[in-house]
C-alpha cells in the first residue's frame, strides 16, 4: 500500500475488527445502520429507504441486534486502554445497545445529544436530534471540560445517507484523542470521520460493507488530504 495517512476496506465490520491485532486502535466513532430503522421505514417516519429516487446511492444494509454481543466484543478488544468509543444511535438502540456494551466491558458514561438544528420526519413530535453514546475503556481525560452534552450542528442536506457533518466529528476527535493517533470507523457511510480525522492531523482507518459508501469516502478523504497540510504526520503502516 502506498504512503498516506488513511486506509479503506470493504469488508464487513466484525469481520474487519477480527482481523486486527488487541489494542491497536485509539479512538473509535461509528454509525452503525441499525435494527431499529426498519421499523421507520414501514412507518414513513424516515427517508432512510433502501434506494433514494433523489440519489445514485444504493441504501446501506442493515446491521441486526442480534450481532451486538460480537460488535461490542471486538470493539473493546482491539482498542489500546484508557481510551473512548462513540456509538451513534436513536433511542431505541440505545437501550439495547447500552447493557451489550458495558458486558464488553465498557464504561458507560451518558448519551450525548446531537441536535440537528433543523426538524426532521415524525408524526409525534418532528425528529431533531440523535443520540451518541459515550463509552470509555480505562480512564481518559476528555481534552475540554466545557463542551456541553448537547451538541448544536446544522445536519447535513441532500448528502450521503445517514450522513455526519464533518464539524460534528471534530468535536469527538479534538476531545478524545492526539495528533497523530489512529481513529477507527467500521461503518464509515460518507467518510465523515475520516475527514475530520485528517483535517485533526489523525491517522484513520475505514471499513464499510457497501462498495458506493467506500468510493465516496475514497473521494471525500482524497479532497480533504489535498487541503490538509501533511508535514510531519505519521503516515498509516502497510501492514
Amino acid at each position: 500500500m502506498s504512503k498516506q495517512r488513511w486506509r479503506l476496506e470493504n469488508l464487513d465490520a466484525v469481520e474487519l475488527l477480527e482481523s486486527f491485532e488487541d489494542e491497536c486502535i485509539d479512538l473509535i466513532i461509528t454509525d452503525v445502520a441499525y435494527e431499529s430503522l426498519e421499523k421507520h421505514r414501514k412507518l414513513g417516519t424516515t427517508t432512510r429507504l433502501k434506494h433514494s429516487k433523489s440519489s445514485s446511492n444504493d441504501w446501506f444494509q442493515i446491521f441486526p441486534n442480534s450481532r451486538f454481543p460480537k460488535l461490542f466484543e471486538e470493539l473493546y478488544r482491539v482498542l489500546k486502554n484508557n481510551t473512548h468509543c462513540y456509538f451513534y444511535c436513536d433511542q431505541e438502540t440505545m437501550f439495547v445497545a447500552k447493557p451489550i456494551a458495558e458486558a464488553a466491558g465498557f464504561k458507560f458514561w451518558k448519551p450525548i445529544v446531537w441536535d440537528k438544528m433543523y426538524n426532521g420526519m415524525g408524526y409525534h413530535y418532528r425528529a431533531r436530534y440523535e443520540f451518541i453514546l459515550f463509552f470509555e475503556k480505562g480512564k481518559r481525560k476528555l481534552r475540554s471540560l466545557s463542551i456541553p452534552n448537547v451538541l448544536e450542528v446544522p445536519r447535513v442536506r441532500g448528502g450521503y445517507p445517514t450522513e455526519k457533518p464533518i464539524a460534528l466529528n471534530a468535536i469527538l476527535i479534538e476531545q478524545s484523542s492526539e495528533p497523530g493517533e489512529l481513529v477507527l470507523d467500521p461503518f464509515m457511510g460518507s467518510g465523515s470521520v475520516g475527514a475530520a480525522s485528517l483535517g485533526l492531523s489523525r491517522l484513520f482507518f475505514g471499513n464499510d460493507l457497501s462498495r458506493n459508501a467506500v468510493d465516496t469516502a475514497k473521494k471525500l478523504l482524497l479532497e480533504t488530504a489535498k487541503e490538509v497540510a501533511c508535514c510531519g504526520v505519521p503516515e498509516m503502516s502497510a501492514g
